[in-house]
């Protein structure tokens, strides 16, 4: 489920010339695990979004991409600015790999599922059950479907990891389905974050917008008994107060 490589870049922009012309240098630590050796170190010069040149510890020199690129190029592979870089996956790379691990990448936080369901058009299957899986943390995540605890491999769909943009992501799986008599249908959720298979079972006793309705005509009818309630009490003791005054 882990992503094969992960990396954090640090962008920095220098302005040289007026006019809006920009020479920058964006330098990234391709990594997956915290050992050097599967460490990748790239350092990448640019003039106005173009690549001139790049330095990859993989290729182990400086590539020219341009003109003026290939030149540089040849010029600092001959000298002491080749060696310097070479040293940087260890110093610059090792280093922040470990920090980064140990601040973001051990972290896990668990995802929490909601089923609903749904009526396509006409023409198409008779109904689809959406499995949704919200604020997780890391992206990777599998969902799957389980009919009789068996997984489902054909008819489902599933969005992509939508980010949330605070760390934290969310995923939406869907099953187009015939309702079956006493089937039981699952959508079944593996993260880092768990220590087993999270599994949700669909409930199709009441589509929920049914059962939203009954929620809501149910709270009306409770709060329309306890005003009459209090009516009925205000009245009475209005009633108790009133002096009878006997008339000819």
């Amino acid at each position: 489920m882990a992503s094969p490589f992960l990396s954090f870049s640090l962008l920095f922009i220098s302005v040289y010339a007026a006019d809006g012309f920009r020479e920058y240098m964006v330098t990234s630590c391709l990594f997956s695990s915290t050992k050097l050796e599967d460490i990748e170190f790239i350092d990448s010069y640019y003039y106005n979004k173009m690549e001139l040149i790049t330095f990859n510890s993989t290729v182990g020199k400086y590539v020219g991409y341009t003109e003026f690129g290939v030149k540089d190029a040849e010029r600092w592979n001959s000298g002491p600015d080749l060696d310097q870089e070479k040293a940087e996956r260890e110093r610059y790379c090792l280093h922040n790999v470990g920090i980064f691990y140990q601040a973001a990448l051990t972290k896990s936080v668990k995802p929490y599922v909601v089923m609903s369901s749904t009526t396509p058009p006409a023409g198409k299957r008779p109904a689809m059950l959406v499995c949704s899986v919200f604020d997780f943390y890391p992206k990777q995540i599998r969902v799957s479907w389980r009919r009789d605890g068996q997984e489902v491999t054909s008819d489902v769909t599933s969005t992509d990891e939508l980010a949330d943009g605070d760390w934290y992501y969310q995923i939406h799986s869907h099953l187009e389905y015939a309702p079956r008599s006493g089937e039981k249908i699952s959508c079944v959720v593996e993260h880092a974050s768990l220590k087993e298979p999270l599994v949700t079972d669909w409930d199709p006793s009441m589509p929920e917008s049914e059962r939203n309705k009954i929620a809501i005509g149910a709270s009306g009818l409770i709060l329309g008994l306890i005003l009459s309630l209090a009516g009925f009490i205000y009245y009475r003791r209005k009633a108790r107060g009133r002096i009878l005054v006997p008339t000819n």
